[in-house]
């Protein structure tokens, strides 16, 4: 039997073509390279899954849900139908409907599926926490078996155990799991996951881990101990976010678990902001993604990401933080959001987003340009490490421009080692950049970012050179 990896391979043609068709996309424009115009051909583009948490209901009851699944997205997640309340409510009586929707239509369109979750202190019905050690060792063993047993060879990868450490310096959850079996727990459900589907990629998930801290730490003693028994393949970040809050740790963190030999994988992502949302914030917002996205894509051992649900209203974020929310990367009414187009940039696509310009914060009636000053331009540092750093640059126009140029030299050892929404000469001492073919037209007023790395070899902090804007 094909795993259902090689599987997607062999159908992705098929399957974008009827997806596309279904959206009204060309298909000629779906595997351009470089110039890919979906997630989902970008990702496969190099290797790598992009995927979202799926609401089986919608996928069932909502067509434009549906198609926008199976042409923007090569990988899914269930957000609940897997999930030990979803398929084993009562003791010995398994549900697979809602599961078995899912897989079907993953391998309908030619789609990977990772699976979430065999064990977690949520979500777990009465019946499994009031039993003793033994009992509770049984039935655990018993579910991942079944569970497992039924889509062996059908989804590529499981979250084994779930959110096992607490927010206390990184001490065990106290979780009834913890409680009855002891810390032993993980181990069974891990050499009981590898048995039952010996080709499944077998990760434990968490959330905050993903910049350096005490609770990343305990994960890394963990998979250290389950990486020896050859029983762990990969460690998955859950990056439920916050807007600007990145950890400037995160590439270091997931690096020294690939060292482990490990993959990693971004597995909820979702940035939340304060609501109603402005266009700064979801200019921000779109960085965001894009760092994350760029981190994953960077590094080879990291699997994908899933972003954990399709559009804003569809996110369990509002829910649990109120007065937050717009967390994903469509609207409400499935158009792009400015993180869809900087995670496609991020992905190595580009060019149907929605634009990236933001309107002018400046007061209109102070903003007239002075003549001859068709443009401005600033740099800022916005991650920070020891050998480089990530920047944002933000063009305004003080006119209306059909295209821009920037220019500065850098002072130091500073050099720009991968850039996206900018194009030119850009790898030297001087740089000389110049508008994308969908970010150079802004009309007095407005303004659009673009961003890089830079490497650095002499130990100094990131440098802010001035920048000389001049319309194209």
């Amino acid at each position: 039997m094909l795993h259902n990896r090689q599987r997607r391979r062999a159908l992705i043609a098929g399957a974008v073509t009827l997806a596309t068709a279904a959206l009204g996309i060309g298909l000629s424009t779906q595997f351009a390279g470089a110039q890919a115009t979906t997630l989902r051909a970008a990702a496969d583009a190099i290797g790598k899954d992009i995927g979202v948490a799926v609401d089986v209901n919608k996928l069932q009851s909502n067509t434009q849900y549906r198609n926008t699944i199976a042409a923007e997205f090569n990988s899914v997640t269930a957000e609940n139908a897997m999930k030990w309340d979803a398929t084993e409510p009562q003791d010995g009586n398994y549900t697979f409907s809602q599961a078995d929707t899912l897989v079907n239509f993953a391998e309908d369109n030619g789609q990977s599926v990772h699976g979430h979750t065999f064990v977690w202190h949520a979500q777990t019905p009465s019946w499994v926490q009031g039993l003793n050690a033994t009992a509770m060792r049984s039935a655990m063993v018993d579910h991942i078996n079944t569970v497992a047993n039924r889509y062996e060879g059908r989804v590529d990868s499981w979250d084994v155990v779930n959110e096992v450490v607490s927010d206390n310096n990184g001490a065990m959850r106290d979780s009834f799991w913890l409680r009855t079996m002891g810390e032993g727990y993980i181990t069974t459900a891990f050499q009981t996951a590898r048995a039952a589907d010996p080709n499944a990629d077998l990760y434990i998930n968490d959330y905050s881990i993903e910049g350096d801290n005490a609770k990343s730490d305990t994960i890394y003693r963990l998979a250290q101990g389950l990486k020896s028994q050859n029983i762990l393949d990969g460690v998955g970040f859950q990056s439920h976010l916050i807007l600007g809050q990145v950890p400037s740790t995160m590439e270091a963190n997931l690096q020294r678990f690939v060292d482990l030999g490990l993959k990693v994988r971004i597995t909820e992502l979702d940035i939340r902001l304060n609501t109603p949302a402005d266009a700064n914030e979801l200019a921000q917002q779109a960085e965001d993604y894009r760092r994350v996205t760029e981190i994953c894509a960077e590094l080879a051992d990291c699997s994908g990401i899933t972003v954990w649900g399709l559009r804003d209203n569809d996110s369990w974020v509002p829910g649990t933080f109120p007065g937050t929310g717009a967390a994903l990367l469509f609207n409400d009414d499935f158009s792009k959001k400015p993180a869809y187009t900087s995670t496609l940039n991020a992905l190595g696509g580009g060019g149907t987003g929605e634009p990236t310009t933001t309107p002018a914060t400046t007061d209109p009636a102070t903003s007239t340009p002075p003549p001859g000053d068709g443009c401005t331009a600033t740099l800022s540092v916005q991650s920070p490490w020891n050998t480089g750093a990530t920047y944002s640059a933000t063009v305004k126009a003080n006119q209306a421009l059909t295209g821009w140029r920037v220019t500065w030299t850098w002072p130091g050892s500073e050099r720009i080692s991968n850039a996206w929404s900018v194009t030119g000469t850009l790898t030297g001492a001087t740089v000389t950049g110049a508008n994308a073919a969908y970010n150079g037209t802004l009309a007095a007023g407005q303004s659009t970012t673009f961003g890089f790395n830079i490497t650095k070899n002499d130990g100094s902090t990131a440098s802010v050179p001035t920048v000389t804007c001049t319309p194209a």
